[in-house]
């Protein structure tokens, strides 16, 4: 018997019409230089037409890729929801790839109009006469008087939509699996590799947002994404938040710890996103702001110390909020929390609990697989790679073989992991960082997160060193808080009492900072050169 339901497309315009006729008054805040700058989504909506027309007028081709080198603001914004509308293909592109690969990823999606903030104008510089498939510049004034290179004709955004009527009527997408997105993966071990997500996609993952037991992004939600927008759709956020009505407050180029929490208060932000490194260093500033209104702060991009989230809780009120995903997830998977099954278990087994990656949210399943292939029970204690599968999974790469999929359709994450019989994700380590030593394995997020839990460490990485006669044994780089005057000594003595003391590191090496792929986590393939170029002494 097949069922008499209408047959309607899942698309962005869903998101974008709802928006415009039930959220008028809900405000779009953009942080700039003179000031915070507010504006009505009816306005906001009035430009996204203007966007849309004027890709139109261009004569940009159906599915062209609309590229954007841009912070978190209104105009992005725009942009967001006027290529994916059109039937274009958004292409948010890092800004913090080399200038190799930000030729790469550009003239390998053919983006035919790039959107560029002035101050991200010097990053193509010196690779703007490589990028042929680029017909029209357009440029984002942000009051940074960045020089522009001699080459590309940019067009002034704010005159473009001036001299643009709106695109009248509604959108819309007649084929709910067309690409709405393309992002690239951070490329540390070779050419990044692009994730195409769909509308469908993309709205089945803003209605996973909206779950009260997954973010539950509501009407009255004021939703900060500080998670760069060009990485994973600021992790789908500024289509969740319109799809709910919410607020959204856009730090554009407000990137300081103190800048960020002045921002929260300002707006009395209740949910903000960030990656865990962003939480590490606004931690010190806590006690000289009021952050009440915080109901949610979310991390992600590297596991988050236990120590970093209660001390969140001590002085802001509020834990970190895990999450676990990936750019092929679009990212959301698995959110963390205390379920309501242990709403009553003591505070030691909250802390516990929050220390975990969390569940999987609805629609999404995991499993756990050993070398041989074969899956692993939900017992809590079976180290397996984790794999993923679900509606707004990626299938494969853009323009490349299915890698990273197994022969039954589910992604390889690449991450080892436990989970229980109650569906508790812990992620133990990547696949090619785990550390091998004397037959024995040592975690190395668990031994990072052992040492960012002494109070004198701002970040720690590990990661493992041949050693003839263990195989291999951990070497962890450390970067002091402040002017602590820290040790090697002093970092062992305070794991002696958290791990085996056949994990303790061999060498423990202080820099100033630790080096970051375009995504903001830990470069351990940058901190590998840095070894072999080194003699490891602390």
């Amino acid at each position: 018997m097949i069922g008499r339901m209408q047959d309607r497309p899942l698309s962005l315009a869903h998101i974008f019409h709802r928006a415009e006729q039930m959220f008028g008054d809900t405000r779009i805040i953009t942080a700039e230089r003179d000031g915070d700058r507010i504006t009505a989504v009816r306005d906001w909506a009035v430009r996204v037409r203007r966007l849309a027309a004027a890709l139109d007028a261009f004569g940009v081709a159906p599915d062209a890729r609309v590229g954007t080198l841009a912070m978190n603001t209104q105009a992005h914004l725009e942009a967001y929801y006027a290529a994916p509308l059109t039937g274009r293909v958004l292409h948010t592109i890092n800004m913090r790839l080399t200038a190799e690969h930000l030729a790469f990823v550009i003239t390998h999606a053919a983006d035919e109009v790039l959107i560029v903030d002035r101050s991200l104008v010097p990053l193509l510089a010196e690779i703007a006469d490589r990028l042929p498939t680029v017909r029209h510049w357009i440029l984002v004034e942000d009051g940074s008087g960045a020089d522009i290179p001699a080459g590309p004709a940019f067009v002034d955004y704010e005159e473009l939509l001036a001299s643009t009527p709106p695109r009248d009527g509604l959108f819309e997408i007649q084929d709910e699996n067309r690409a709405s997105g393309l992002c690239y993966t951070s490329g540390t071990t070779g050419d990044p590799k692009g994730v195409v997500y769909t509308h469908r996609s993309t709205m089945l993952h803003s209605l996973g947002q909206l779950g009260v037991d997954s973010l539950g992004i509501r009407e009255a939600d004021v939703v900060m994404p500080i998670v760069p927008m060009f990485h994973v759709n600021a992790w789908g956020l500024p289509y969740a938040a319109l799809l709910a009505g919410a607020d959204l407050v856009l730090p554009a180029r407000s990137t300081q710890p103190v800048e960020l929490l002045a921002l929260m208060q300002r707006h009395r932000v209740t949910m903000a996103a960030a990656a865990t490194t962003v939480w590490n260093f606004a931690a010190p500033h806590l006690d000289d702001f009021d952050l009440s209104s915080l109901r949610m702060v979310m991390s992600g991009g590297s596991a988050t110390p236990s120590s970093l989230s209660e001390l969140w809780r001590e002085r802001a009120g509020i834990p970190i909020t895990h999450s676990w995903g990936m750019t092929e997830i679009s990212p959301v998977a698995v959110i963390g929390g205390v379920s309501a099954a242990e709403a009553g278990a003591s505070e030691e087994r909250k802390v516990e609990l929050r220390a975990l990656q969390g569940r999987p949210v609805p629609l999404v399943q995991l499993r756990l697989v050993d070398d041989d292939g074969l899956e692993l029970p939900w017992d809590g204690s079976s180290v397996g790679e984790v794999q993923v599968a679900g509606p707004w999974v990626a299938s494969g790469y853009y323009q490349r073989e299915s890698e990273g999929m197994t022969a039954d359709g589910w992604l390889r994450s690449g991450d080892l992991g436990t989970i229980d019989g109650v569906g508790y994700l812990r992620i133990v380590d990547r696949v090619k960082d785990i550390i091998k030593s004397g037959g024995e394995w040592i975690s190395s997020v668990d031994l990072e997160n052992a040492i960012m839990s002494h109070p004198d460490v701002e970040e720690a990485a590990v990661i493992g060193r041949a050693d003839p006669k263990w195989a291999e044994r951990p070497v962890a780089y450390v970067v002091r808080r402040g002017e602590a005057a820290l040790t090697p000594d002093m970092v062992r003595e305070h794991l002696r009492t958290l791990v085996a003391k056949w994990w303790l590191p061999e060498d423990i090496i202080f820099l100033p900072e630790l080096p970051k792929t375009g995504s903001g986590k830990f470069s351990k393939t940058a901190l590998r050169r840095l070894l072999e170029g080194s003699d490891a002494t602390p």
